[in-house]
């Protein structure tokens, strides 16, 4: 790829890394996108005749998934005002944590985070990004959990919104389907050895899940997935996100 059309905050983070740009977007793509541990990729690589050490692919994705993760949110579908939202466990040093997600009615990825705590304050540290990225919900479906009722409550009182709250399990099948799908790439990690590396890995988990459901928006209308050889950030850098 020609240095000159790589994006600015790409060419921050790779300005210290000596190997091909194909090869290390191709690592971090592959690593975020199919349960693969960095040691595989380490052998995969070595099969392409490229000698990495699986140190070098960790440490790469640690730089350009966050990266991957924030040029997408730019370029991010408009998603549906009828949002299902759930937590699921991620372990992180030998310890659970809490990844807040939530999908739209046709399965759309709404948002992520990733916390420490399961309360009224993470609930609102999720759903207030989320809101100002997409706009206002007319609804959102939860289980029967206090902490997020509260939480939608507060923001109806604060904001002065009426968004319907729907307390449901069955309705809420879709996004705890949809959590497997982030569960089928991190069980291979055995667990993330720190929560800033966690937040940094699974922000590029979420954004390859999102890829995969076609959620990019490319110039022209072109679309992506996830076994694109290189994602196209020149051509998504310059193209305005598509209106909601």
């Amino acid at each position: 790829m020609n240095k000159s059309a790589m994006i600015p905050e790409l060419r921050t983070v790779l300005k210290r890394l000596h190997y091909p740009l194909e090869v290390m977007l191709v690592c971090a793509r592959w690593y975020a996108a199919y349960p693969l541990s960095f040691r595989h990729l380490e052998e995969m690589m070595q099969e392409r005749g490229v000698l990495v050490d699986h140190s070098t692919v960790h440490r790469w994705a640690l730089k350009i998934l966050p990266v991957i993760a924030h040029i997408f949110r730019r370029r991010k579908r408009p998603v549906g005002t009828s949002w299902r939202m759930d937590e699921t466990y991620i372990k992180v040093a030998g310890q659970w944590k809490y990844l807040y997600r939530a999908v739209d009615k046709s399965g759309d990825t709404v948002d992520f985070l990733l916390t420490a705590k399961r309360d009224l304050a993470a609930a609102r540290r999720y759903l207030e990004p989320a809101i100002n990225l997409h706009g206002q919900p007319e609804k959102i479906t939860i289980d029967k959990r206090g902490a997020n009722t509260a939480a939608i409550r507060s923001i109806n009182d604060d904001a002065c919104v009426d968004v319907e709250l729907r307390q449901s399990k069955y309705l809420n099948n879709i996004v705890e389907q949809d959590h497997r799908a982030v569960k089928r790439i991190t069980s291979p990690m055995l667990g993330f050895k720190s929560f800033w590396c966690a937040q940094r890995l699974i922000a590029g988990i979420q954004t390859m899940h999102m890829v995969k459901k076609g959620q990019l928006h490319c110039l022209n209308g072109q679309t992506t997935s996830a076994a694109t050889p290189v994602l196209p950030f020149h051509l998504i850098a310059t193209e305005p996100r598509a209106p909601t």
